[in-house]
């Protein structure tokens, strides 16, 4: 059994880093590399790194700022945000990026996750799931900064991409993005239930306690923090952190 992950997912915006809330009114909170190098020093085993503004403002991918974060990081970097095609891949691979997050790109209709797979390894392919609760109860995976509607839910969202060849989702809240209020148990077991292939719970991370329910109670393969990794606590100050390994083997014991 592979031993449960935990991992910083640190948002970027016009090269800088940023995090939101329920995906809106991005804070700037520094400078990606330098955060990056106090990951290293805290030996972080994965980065997840994603653009905001890539695809929902048609910017494409940051190559400059993302070569200058990879040329400074020691660990494994999953990287999304602008990624359509598989020159996008084959260029962010030969950066030295280790894995490819798909949002938009998996759910328009193409055969990208496959294609991808097929060429890459499905080891190599993360798609993220953005869930939205609706109105009325139900949820909907989201694309766009959670402005489109794919109008798929969540299980469906992800018996879809396990099909298409993905090797790993990004199931991400997007009503407990930034809140601290602690994961939504229910729709990452749902989830989690459903596939066979990693599920990694994002959104709503305030806790030890929070990481260790998603993964004892929703049985989620790895857990991806922001404001956590970010801010010293809720309505308090930036500050790049992580948990300590041995907070990581009390969590996971």
């Amino acid at each position: 059994m592979l031993a449960t992950r935990l991992m910083p997912c640190l948002l970027m915006s016009n090269g800088a880093l940023v995090k939101t809330v329920k995906f809106k009114n991005p804070t700037y909170v520094g400078d990606p590399v330098n955060a990056v190098r106090i990951f290293n020093q805290k030996e972080v085993d994965e980065l997840i790194l994603l653009d905001i503004e890539a695809t929902t403002h048609g910017l494409g991918i940051d190559y400059e700022t993302l070569e200058k974060v990879v040329s400074e990081c020691f660990m494994p970097i999953c990287y999304g945000g602008g990624v359509n095609t598989l020159d996008d891949m084959r260029r962010l691979f030969n950066l030295g990026v280790e894995k490819v997050c798909l949002g938009a790109a998996a759910f328009e209709g193409s055969d990208l996750i496959r294609q991808a797979a097929a060429e890459f390894g499905n080891q190599a392919i993360v798609v993220s799931i953005d869930i939205k609760k609706g109105l009325l109860g139900g949820y909907s995976a989201r694309t766009h900064q959670g402005t489109k509607d794919t109008r798929m839910t969540p299980v469906a969202a992800a018996k879809f991409v396990e099909e298409m060849g993905a090797g790993e989702i990004l199931l991400y809240s997007i009503d407990r993005d930034g809140t601290w209020s602690g994961f939504d148990l229910k729709l990452v077991q749902d989830v989690v239930n459903a596939v066979r292939i990693p599920v990694v719970a994002s959104g709503g991370a305030g806790s030890l306690d929070d990481i260790k329910a998603v993964v004892q109670q929703s049985g989620a393969s790895a857990v991806a923090v922001g404001s956590m990794a970010v801010f010293q606590g809720k309505d308090l100050g930036v500050l790049i952190k992580f948990p300590s390994r041995k907070d990581q083997d009390a969590i996971f014991a």
